[in-house]
């Protein structure tokens, strides 16, 4: 008798190696499978070394410059750039995007700081980490519950206005920090105050210094621009960093009297963990409020550059559930960190693409980087013009407003110019947070009326009337509808057309059937069509209307011809 041989599926062998299908692919009684992939995962990562180098070159200036717009130091940025690609590159569900601070967040943090700072803490930090762990929060909870496609529900026109103010606030701060000056107050204040900035940067001799910080700046920017256009197609060097470099360079061999950036000595100096008289703060309604809209428009921002940098690529698919609950995981350890909250940025993670990143290792590598300068050489810091980090945040905030594209919107009507437009103003002349519900409370009144708005086209004929509605027909259109019944004379014929209705209710429905009834009284008569009518209350076809024709009698016969 042969012996029995036990014949096992990859199944069995899954279930008695629950790591079968691991990450490495290793088989249970076989190595090479696993090594096979092991050597796959290596090369990827060894192809995302380079494009990783070029993310960090890119993220080390932008971050510093974004953690100055929002008046916190400098660390502060680069300590959120190594939470967002490290912790949201490993658990983040869109492996391309890059995550840290945002110039889009900035401008919410920037008032944060201004309302909450003191004596004892002058960066508001104490409040503002509170603030980004209840945004955390809200973000892993949703992400969690699968909520992350209804942060996308947003009107095109209100995110386009969104940026483009976002935008607009960015150049008008940052001009008088590019000459060194300070100047306070809101945008609309800070934008009246460009020409005398202007002034400023023209005048010399004494003690005004102004225009050696304006030289700078406009030096920095121009090497942005130039490099950017004329930069050979080998070298990735982007232009951000060369301006700092040229900015940076030449202030230290003129020894040029400018603000420079300030730096402690260690990075974990600028590490504040919660405490009990932080977390005291959870008791202010204030802060929750805050929270929250800090949640939203961060999420609104990570998820709006998922979608976009999905279509930059096929490597692999978007899960937006995980990667708004990274994102508020991030957040709650940026919170707990101190610092400054992540969101998804849109043109880090499009150069990311551009530069050949294979897979989410060229944003975790990159935040190690950063974290290795930071660490072994934070002194190189100092060398860096506050007005060349200005400068770069000018450029940031005027491709934001480009970027925003208002001239498409006229495609689509003044409506939604309008919505552009208005949520612009109510950003600009008054904060961030009312013209976003500026924008969102238009839109949802412009879909209402959509819904709700009732076309009457009448047709008068020898013998006859027709009447074509459009739209829909609900109880807010009852007065239209029964002003174009009542016009009707008595004893003609009147024929109405539904085929352009998009939906009616029951309210409507009662007021034609009243209508035919009474009207044929008069000699008159009514055609219409009520399995069409009919299916437009139910949605459901010709089918439903077959099934619920009992929902109204059916139309009486024609009075006999005499």
């Amino acid at each position: 008798m042969q012996p029995r041989i036990a014949r096992r599926n990859s199944s069995d062998r899954s279930r008695r190696c629950p790591w079968y299908k691991d990450s490495l692919g290793t088989a249970c009684g076989s190595k090479e499978p696993g090594i096979s992939a092991l050597n796959d995962k290596l090369r990827v990562i060894v192809k995302d070394v380079p494009p990783s180098v070029v993310m960090f070159l890119i993220a080390l200036p932008l971050s510093m410059g974004i953690a100055r717009a929002s008046g916190a130091p400098v660390m502060l940025g680069l300590i959120t750039a190594v939470v967002g690609g490290v912790l949201v590159g490993f658990l983040g569900g869109a492996p391309l995007q890059i995550a840290g601070p945002s110039a889009g967040l900035s401008v919410l943090m920037l008032e944060w700081v201004l309302a909450y700072r003191n004596e004892e803490d002058p960066y508001g930090l104490m409040s503002l980490a509170v603030i980004v762990m209840i945004a955390g929060a809200i973000q892993a909870a949703a992400g969690l519950m699968k909520f992350g496609i209804y942060f996308r529900a947003v009107s095109p026109a209100v995110i386009r206005g969104m940026v483009a103010g976002i935008g607009v606030i960015i150049v008008a701060k940052q001009f008088h920090v590019m000459i060194d000056d300070h100047v306070e107050g809101s945008v609309l204040y800070n934008i009246v105050q460009i020409p005398a900035g202007v002034l400023k940067a023209l005048t010399t001799g004494g003690d005004r210094t102004h225009y050696i910080a304006a030289l700078i700046g406009v030096a920095t920017l121009l090497t942005i621009v130039l490099w950017d256009r004329f930069r050979p197609a080998r070298l990735h060097l982007p232009g951000a960093l060369a301006g700092v470099l040229v900015a940076s360079i030449a202030a230290a061999v003129l020894r040029l009297p400018i603000d420079y950036v300030v730096v402690k000595d260690s990075l974990f100096e600028y590490i504040t963990l919660p405490s009990a008289r932080s977390l005291s703060k959870l008791t202010e309604t204030r802060i929750w409020v805050s929270g929250v809209a800090l949640a939203f428009v961060a999420s609104a921002e990570t998820l709006l550059c998922s979608t976009a940098v999905s279509h930059m690529h096929q490597r692999g698919r978007t899960n937006y559930d995980r990667e708004l609950a990274a994102q508020g995981i991030g957040n709650l350890v940026c919170g707990a960190l101190g610092s400054l909250p992540i969101s998804g940025v849109i043109s880090r993670s499009t150069a990311n693409v551009e530069a050949g990143a294979h897979s989410k290792w060229s944003g975790i590598m990159h935040a190690t980087w950063i974290f290795l300068f930071v660490v072994l050489a934070p002194e190189l810091l100092e060398f860096v013009p506050e007005s060349a980090l200005a400068a770069i945040l000018i450029y940031v905030g005027n491709r934001l407003m480009q970027v925003s594209t208002p001239r498409k919107l006229f495609d689509y009507g003044w409506p939604v110019v309008g919505l552009y437009v208005a949520t612009v103003i109510g950003i600009v002349s008054i904060d961030l947070l009312t013209g976003i519900v500026i924008g969102l409370v238009l839109s949802t009144l412009r879909l209402v009326y959509s819904l709700a708005h009732l076309d009457i086209e009448r047709i008068d004929e020898d013998e006859r009337i027709e009447l074509h509605l459009h739209g829909a027909a609900t109880f807010l259109a009852l007065p239209k509808l029964a002003a174009a019944l009542e016009e009707v004379p008595r004893g003609t014929e009147l024929h109405m057309h539904f085929d352009e209705l998009d939906f009616v209710d029951h309210a409507c429905l009662d007021l034609i059937a009243a209508f035919q009834l009474r009207h044929n009284e008069t000699g008159g008569r009514v055609v219409m069509e009520w399995r069409s009518l009919i299916g437009r209350y139910t949605r459901g076809g010709i089918r439903a209307a077959t099934r619920r024709n009992s929902l109204l009698p059916s139309p009486p016969p024609p009075p006999p011809k005499k």
